[in-house]
């Protein structure tokens, strides 16, 4: 063996010690939730500050019927399923191993108004209506696809539904611009160096 170079045992206990989960606690909105997590999946080892944003903010009816879209390893979701207990949230993401942890922290937190559902935006869920639709939205994604998915909440959110959405700071402009030509309103809730929070609501046809 080359000096400096790790052992073979060596290497298989720091392949074991990245593929077990990682664990944390942490109260988001009021509500406390603990969460299992793994390398690869966003923000694994603790909540990042857009999400901590948005959930200070949105207002939550007991009953809505909410969609998290985009929801990782389930924070924003679940918290609103507790949020809503008479209500509904389905968690969606594009990434089957985010959705399977959304689940297993649904089991973990014993949240049972949930489901949790693989799916390229809302292409699986056409034939649900929201109350509330929230997304921490990636940039990556690019504005067409991000265009897209407002396009898709409003016709599947029932009239008076809101929609809040967290996005780092350079693209505020872009989403004041597509809510208001969605939707035909927008409210900028909160501006951060790094993230804004925006709102709108879906008015009565």
């Amino acid at each position: 063996m080359k000096e400096g170079f790790p052992t073979i045992q060596a290497r298989r206990t720091r392949q074991a010690e990245l593929k077990r989960d990682l664990e944390f606690e942490d109260t988001l909105a009021g509500e406390h939730l603990r969460f299992r997590t793994t390398w690869g999946l966003f923000s694994p080892r603790r909540i990042d500050d857009g999400t901590r944003m948005l959930l200070e903010r949105i207002e939550v009816e007991p009953t809505d019927a909410c969609l998290d879209l985009g929801c990782g390893y389930g924070p924003i979701g679940l918290t609103l399923a507790r949020k809503a207990p008479q209500g509904h949230c389905t968690l969606v993401d594009t990434n089957f191993l985010a959705v399977e942890y959304s689940r297993r922290n649904a089991e973990l937190n014993g949240i049972t108004n949930v489901d949790c559902v693989t799916s390229n935006g809302f292409a699986q869920i056409r034939d649900r209506r929201f109350d509330l639709v929230t997304s921490n939205l990636p940039a990556k994604v690019g504005r067409e696809m991000l265009y897209t998915y407002l396009l898709d909440a409003h016709e599947q959110m029932n009239p008076g539904g809101r929609i809040y959405v967290v996005t780092i700071t350079g693209l505020r402009r872009f989403i004041e611009k597509g809510f208001k030509e969605v939707f035909g309103n927008y409210d900028k809730v909160k501006q951060g160096r790094e993230y804004t929070v925006a709102a709108a609501v879906r008015e009565p046809d």
